[in-house]
């Protein structure tokens, strides 16, 4: 077994997750490593089905138990002592207690995240209850101060309303405080902001970054928002049909992506189309560039590169075997044999 990178605050390494299903098992993710420093942001991005969110779920361990999910790899976690710990092999009652404490995370939709028969303030203080061992008078009292740090107006009164008497943007403020509520070292935030309009996206996302600042946490962001990413992101890693294909320092990967799907994601933008494309004749807008074909299903997958049926500079070699995912300097990783990659044995 390989010694963990002492830096990383997470440094996943092979992690493969499959489903049993009636038509047979289907590898949502498959061989994805990455690391995240102490107090660092990693973005992981791509399109839907990608297996993003299999990926946070996985390392919270709450992947569907009852659909005989299969996992591999080693996932090591640096506590709050300093002890490092593989998060896949970890019995599940220690699991449970690092969950919400050491370990916390945003899920996608709070409307259905949240407890509807429960007050806000009642969530929060469960898990303050739980793992800082609080009574329930300064539980309630902790739970309206993580509704005052995510800046919900009137604490004293939500910290007694239901999540259906909130608005979206509340209601994900609270998911925050929840995910917050006993100082984790790692926050996973599973799109955190969907659904939300663009100014209570900003506030969202600017509220994040001050608790990161403040409480020096690191973060695995889950996104399919390149803007966001370009704004919040201090790496970013690209997934597609469930593995890795690029990863690399935010600036270096939107100032020079490498992967033919990395730079299929980025023409999609109206500013990158606009500046890699021919100049705009006047009174005209540049034609943004979609990226050809469909995703291939998880029960057909293609030969070799998954992403070779839709790429435009796919070679013979890309359909015979998978590449493998290769350091090309500078903190870069790729999964492309147009880059000179030799296939994987």
């Amino acid at each position: 077994m390989n010694t963990p990178t002492a830096e990383a605050r997470l440094e996943v390494r092979g992690l493969s997750t499959s489903f049993a299903t009636e038509a047979g098992r289907i590898q949502s993710v498959a061989d994805v490593s990455f690391a995240i420093r102490p107090g660092e942001t990693l973005a992981l991005v791509g399109e839907s089905g990608s297996g993003k969110s299999v990926t946070s779920l996985t390392l919270m361990g709450l992947h569907a138990r009852t659909s005989h999910a299969q996992v591999e790899g080693q996932a090591w976690f640096v506590r709050r002592d300093g002890r490092r710990v593989d998060l896949l092999a970890m019995p599940e009652s220690d699991k449970r207690a690092l969950r919400g404490n050491e370990l916390g995370m945003i899920f996608q939709e709070p409307m259905t995240s949240l407890n509807p028969v429960l007050t806000i303030g009642e969530q929060i203080a469960e898990s303050a209850r739980l793992h800082l061992k609080l009574d329930r008078k300064a539980a309630r009292a902790h739970a309206q101060r993580m509704l005052e740090l995510v800046e919900i107006p009137a604490a004293s009164q939500r910290v007694d309303e239901y999540p259906h008497q909130l608005s979206g943007g509340m209601r994900q403020r609270v998911m925050i405080a929840l995910a917050m509520a006993c100082n984790p070292t790692l926050l996973i935030a599973d799109e955190p902001t969907t659904a939300l309009d663009v100014t209570i996206q900003a506030q969202i996302l600017a509220l994040m970054g001050r608790l990161q600042k403040e409480t020096g946490m690191s973060m695995l962001f889950v996104t399919h928002n390149l803007g966001v990413v370009a704004q919040y992101a201090d790496a970013v890693a690209v997934m597609y049909a469930g593995r890795i294909v690029e990863s690399a320092p935010v600036h270096d990967l939107f100032a020079r992506p490498e992967h033919p799907y990395t730079r299929g994601l980025l023409a999609c933008l109206p500013g990158v189309a606009r500046r890699r494309g021919a100049p705009a004749q006047a009174g005209r807008r540049a034609q943004l560039v979609a990226i050809p074909g469909q995703v291939s299903s998880p029960f057909a997958p293609p030969p070799g590169c998954a992403f070779s049926p839709r790429c435009g500079v796919r070679r013979e070699a890309c359909e015979a075997r998978m590449p493998r995912l290769e350091a090309t300097g500078g903190g870069r990783m790729l999964r492309c044999i147009g880059s000179g990659e030799e296939l994987a044995a």
